[in-house]
């Protein structure tokens, strides 16, 4: 059918739903369920609802911490290269139907900011009505909404196709990939096209969770090899990277909350459960459950500038990692500090600016993967009971050498001053 002979019969459409009477035609079943929830709950037809934009910090802590920050240059190859010839616009939302990341034609951006669909924005659907986001998030399946398929008339001359991504660790919803375009210019086929690229974000995500399984492998295989007993090595969210003197099984149900120490497992019973670098090793307590494991070492070796390494010790053995230079930063920071640190502190003495706390929090996040049961937070700091020894080079000049950081500098010199304002 002709795109604005299309728009006029949705029009008609849309009308004798809001006035209770017979349509010419019915609306699909998903959009007929979607303007029955904007009726219950109060969606103005035509009045155009916009929530608060989210700031530039708030926005950018949002994509630190968004799985989909990763999958970006899987979207951009799968949908951008068509996206200026069509007049489209992608659009990557997370969860909560906030606009993160929006690309395409430049003059499609232009009409997309004057209809409030910009990056911060809330396009829940409750807020702004049936649309591609908003309504692939409340059906959890992709969505074609088409002119005056959107409840609100102000978007009836615009078409979208949102398809949501999920993690396929624990199928839990990420986000949803949308592409809009004017009226005239969207085809039948872009919501099989947006579609296509979401399972394909969704495979990649498989693949890395599969990475990241091997490398928890390879850490755990000697480890589990001293084990006297029953023992499993899982990462986050339960799925099994290796197994001694136990049945394969593909994934252990963790509790909640879950970290180090005594846990009860319902699938193993009692278990000392200590930190690996993306996941925990479980050993099966051979042990009365009221006995206490041994308190976790960490050694922080900041001795070699050009390698400087972690070693976590704990009943079952030891693993190390490579820091990068920020992380090392981060611990060093924290093993001079038992009281711990706040973010705004850390930023302070990392960049010499106590308002950079976004950058602050996502480093901290990406530490805390592999430290996970080591490292606390509000403040953060090395968890209690863990005992920290810190290994620093034999010239004090040559601690973190390429560190720009005020308290790493401030340290070389010999200040006590943690924020770096103090002479030597």
């Amino acid at each position: 059918m002709d795109a604005r002979e299309a728009a006029r019969l949705l029009k008609g459409v849309r009308s004798a739903a809001l006035a209770g009477d017979r349509p010419p035609t019915a609306p699909r079943p998903e959009i007929a369920e979607s303007w029955r929830r904007m009726l219950a709950g109060g969606v103005h037809p035509d009045r155009d609802t916009r929530s608060r934009v989210l700031s530039a910090a708030e926005t950018e802590e949002r994509r630190q911490v968004s799985p989909l920050r990763d999958l970006l240059p899987v979207l951009r190859e799968g949908l951008l290269p068509s996206l200026d010839e069509a007049l489209h616009i992608m659009v990557v939302a997370d969860a909560d139907g906030r606009l993160l990341w929006r690309e395409g034609h430049t003059s499609i951006l232009r009409k997309a900011d004057r209809l409030g669909f910009a990056v911060g924005a809330d396009w829940d659907e409750a807020v702004v009505g049936t649309n591609g986001v908003g309504t692939a998030l409340v059906t959890r399946r992709p969505v074609q909404v088409f002119s005056a398929e959107h409840f609100v008339s102000s978007h009836h001359d615009w078409t979208c196709a949102g398809a949501p991504v999920r993690d396929p660790r624990d199928g839990q919803l990420l986000g949803v990939i949308d592409v809009s375009g004017p009226l005239a210019t969207m085809h039948p086929a872009t919501l099989a096209w947006v579609s296509s690229v979401a399972r394909l974000a969704e495979r990649e995500l498989r693949i890395r969770h599969l990475e990241s399984l091997e490398r928890l492998r390879s850490v755990a295989a000697p480890l589990l090899a001293r084990q006297p007993g029953r023992a499993v090595a899982v990462d986050g969210h339960g799925w099994t990277a290796a197994v001694a003197g136990l049945a394969p099984t593909e994934r252990i149900a963790l509790p909640k909350p879950f970290g180090p120490g005594r846990v009860w497992v319902p699938q193993l019973g009692d278990c000392l459960v200590e930190p690996l670098p993306g996941g925990w090793l479980l050993s099966v307590a051979q042990t009365p459950a009221g006995a206490q494991a041994a308190a976790a070492r960490v050694v922080l070796d900041l001795s070699r500038p050009e390698a400087c390494l972690v070693t976590v010790y704990g009943a079952s053995g030891s693993w190390s990692q490579e820091l990068s230079p920020r992380h090392a930063e981060l611990l060093f920071l924290l093993a001079e500090s038992p009281r711990g640190r706040s973010a705004a502190e850390l930023a302070q003495e990392l960049f010499g600016d106590p308002t950079r706390t976004v950058t602050v929090r996502a480093e901290m996040s990406r530490v805390r993967r592999n430290l996970a049961g080591v490292l606390t937070h509000r403040p953060y700091r090395f968890a209690q009971g863990v005992e920290v020894e810190l290994i620093r080079p034999g010239n004090p000049a040559a601690l973190l050498p390429h560190s720009t950081a005020p308290a790493v500098v401030g340290a070389r010199l010999g200040r006590t001053d943690p924020w770096g304002t103090s002479g030597p």
